[in-house]
């Protein structure tokens, strides 16, 4: 069940990616020419899609993958070309839009579906709601923790084998960042990154009843600048 916080920040990012940071998010996803504090997040982002990529297997045919909070693409893109027949989802219907301008002609042998919703409710818009694999990019980095272990319970009852997602790591700078953003909130800014602690979260994983019959697996932290974000990956016992 989806908490009021969780729905609170879902409206307001939807707001942010579909009003206030369209432009700067176009432009952040492609080629173009950003600030270098922009250039850090994007390779930053960079890394960690390629990270999350490469857990998976080289050869995705026949397997289903759910792409949740896919933004413009990039990933679903990838793994389409390994043979992925992938689904992908976003809230923001600008994001999607952008997405499937972006698509490429020629994919290889994969599939891509695109389409707007919560990624937590993918049956909601008519698809499947079973996956081989979930990868769940910089998609939980601004849920409180107790909704960062829902919408876990919730992906895993979905996923077959694997489902990768990122967190904010607890830093202390991250921390002054999260509370001063609470202290002196704005109208154009992002809504806060939340950061959690690998222990604290690993020990809420391992207690949380809808993740029973899940384990750890591996986990890879991504330091960019301005970007700062760690992937874990949870896999059937």
């Amino acid at each position: 069940m989806k908490s009021s916080t969780y729905t609170e920040t879902r409206s307001a990012l939807r707001t942010y990616f579909d009003r206030t940071a369209v432009d700067a998010w176009a432009k952040l996803t492609s080629d173009a020419k950003v600030s270098g504090i922009r250039e850090t997040v994007r390779a930053g982002r960079d890394k960690m899609r390629t990270t999350l990529v490469n857990w998976l297997p080289a050869d995705l045919s026949g397997r289903k993958l759910y792409d949740a909070g896919c933004g413009t693409g990039a990933l679903a893109v990838e793994t389409a070309r390994r043979g992925a027949d992938v689904t992908a989802v976003d809230l923001s219907p600008t994001l999607i839009a952008l997405a499937h301008e972006r698509l490429p002609v020629n994919i290889g042998h994969g599939r891509i579906k695109l389409a707007t919703g919560d990624m937590l409710t993918p049956e909601a818009s008519g698809l499947p709601d079973k996956y081989d694999h979930i990868v769940a990019m910089d998609s939980l980095i601004h849920y409180e923790p107790d909704d960062v272990i829902d919408a876990l319970e919730q992906l895993t009852a979905r996923a077959e084998r694997s489902v990768s997602f990122t967190f904010a790591p607890w830093t202390p700078l991250l921390a002054v960042m999260h509370h001063a953003g609470r202290a002196f909130p704005r109208s154009n800014r992002a809504p806060a990154i939340v950061p959690n602690k690998l222990s604290t979260l690993s020990k809420a994983i391992e207690n949380a009843p809808g993740l029973k019959g899940w384990k750890e697996g591996r986990t890879h932290r991504v330091d960019s600048g301005f970007y700062i974000s760690q992937a874990l990956e949870l896999v059937r016992e």
